[in-house]
């Protein structure tokens, strides 16, 4: 029977739809803007998973609001090895307590629920116990860069439950005030042991090739009254400058006939500027293939269901990943964006890519 314990960042992805790129030192501004908790459902969507596809299971996790009723949700009879010292308010050591705890307990590998500041905290805390018990995070913070996640909660429980071999990956963290800033400043943090599978995310690749001809065919193909609802990156970014304004390299910008509608655009921005027409213009992260869910959570299914998609990317990025997904947190929308998708990769050319989820 394999035991595997699972810890629940309950924090991780607020600050997402609301527009502030990361939650670290930022849980009450986002709970000012209206932010809900999103790795809750994360977590027992993955544990579903993990229930599903594997029965000999021994599953360990922290007290609440870390793990333990979700885990009885999912219908496990979890042992709970620890509490938060403030349930209200739970922080990094929390997580980092969770985690010696599990070892102390001879756990054949450690579930996570949150992002890339959430891995940090797992795999620095193996670091300091010599430990090499295998990690895997289940995707549900704003920064989901690393890689040593699943690429949906769903994939993240099945490899809980069925992998076999394991290597070694990196843990990279971004500078969460760099990146509010418009600058993608990352560190390499860790390297910790992951399981080997086809569904956990590669690393993301920082940087690309020319867009040139590419912006200038959206600029070119934009249309009267229609309301662009403009991604991160710099693909996208080059579009933005072809439309006569400096946009918000790591945000969302809406705009339509000319003008500039919001910058740096929450969720609620976005759906408050919306139109009759709209179009959502998107490109993958380098290296992993993501289209939604990742670092974009402003693009949320309630966004995406009153939009059309273009995606752009340069043909070496996509030669790079191969295929795209999604993980909008929907999986009925999940469902529906996925198939053959004609991806913009010039002034006119379309390349045909599958969008998996």
């Amino acid at each position: 029977m394999r035991r595997i314990a699972v810890v629940v960042n309950p924090i991780a992805g607020m600050g997402g739809r609301v527009g502030l790129k990361g939650t670290d030192g930022k849980v009450a501004e986002a709970r000012e803007r209206g932010a809900e908790q999103r790795a809750p459902d994360r977590a027992r969507e993955a544990l579903d998973s993990l229930r599903a596809t594997s029965q000999e299971v021994d599953l360990l996790t922290y007290g609440d609001p870390m793990g333990a009723s979700l885990a009885r949700e999912a219908g496990f009879d979890p042992t709970v090895v620890g509490h938060p010292e403030d349930p209200a308010e739970t922080s990094s050591e929390d997580t980092r307590a969770a985690v010696r705890a599990f070892v102390d307990h001879g756990v054949d590998v450690v579930g996570f629920v949150g992002g890339d500041g959430t891995a940090v905290d797992v795999a620095e805390t193996l670091d300091e116990l010599d430990d090499e018990t295998p990690i895997l995070g289940v995707p549900a913070g704003v920064k989901v860069y690393s890689s040593v996640f699943g690429v949906s909660p769903r994939a993240a429980g099945r490899i809980l439950g069925t992998f076999s071999e394991t290597e070694p990956a990196e843990v990279n963290d971004i500078d969460e005030d760099a990146f509010r800033g418009g600058e993608v400043v990352t560190e390499l943090r860790a390297v910790a042991t992951v399981p080997v599978a086809d569904q956990r995310q590669s690393a993301k690749q920082l940087g690309g090739g020319t867009v040139e001809t590419l912006a200038e065919g959206v600029a070119e193909g934009v249309r009267p009254g229609v309301t662009y609802v403009l991604g991160p990156g710099s693909t996208v970014g080059a579009i933005k400058e072809k439309l006569g304004f400096e946009g918000t390299t790591l945000g969302v910008d809406v705009w339509r006939d000319g003008e500039l509608l919001v910058a740096d655009a929450a969720e609620s921005d976005i759906l408050a500027a919306l139109g009759e027409e709209n179009v959502v213009v998107v490109s993958p992260i380098g290296g992993q293939g993501f289209v939604f869910g990742r670092g974009n959570q402003q693009l949320s299914p309630a966004v995406v269901r009153r939009c059309d998609v273009e995606v752009v990317a340069s043909r070496r990025k996509l030669d790079d990943i191969g295929t795209l997904r999604v993980d909008t947190g929907d999986p009925e929308l999940d469902a529906e964006l996925e198939g053959w998708l004609k991806v913009r990769v010039g002034r006119y050319e379309r390349r045909l890519v599958e969008v998996v989820s």
